[in-house]
């Protein structure tokens, strides 16, 4: 089984979001779904293979993976020993944008989304 290690950064995201979810839906909300996020990214300590490789998905040359879990993309690394959790993006955000410099955005996506 490898160890599930998140990056500085996500970590601050994942802090943060649980703060917005304390502010809009009370702490009982922003606890159950924190602990619905963490518990599925958990599951990648015994199938690290189980999210969608963005290289394939977007033929780029990149190692990173990413799981959907409660409207958020969770993108990580496997390496040897361990999987790391490299960054957190909600859905309405571009991570591939953010990530890559190019827009995995459909034009129905940004008409739907109003960007």
């Amino acid at each position: 089984m490898k160890k599930l290690e998140y990056s500085q950064i996500a970590r601050q995201k994942l802090k943060e979001l649980q703060g917005d979810l304390l502010q809009k839906f009370g702490e009982a909300f922003a606890k159950k779904s924190v602990k619905r996020m963490t518990t599925a990214v958990r599951r990648l300590e015994q199938f690290a293979d189980s999210g969608v490789q963005i290289a394939e998905m977007y033929d780029i040359d990149t190692d990173y993976w990413y799981i959907f879990v409660n409207h958020n993309y969770f993108v990580y690394r496997v390496e040897d020993e361990k999987v790391i959790v490299v960054q957190i993006f909600n859905e309405k955000e571009d991570f591939m944008q953010k990530l890559f410099g190019i827009s995995g955005r459909t034009q129905e996506s940004i008409e739907y989304w109003g960007e």
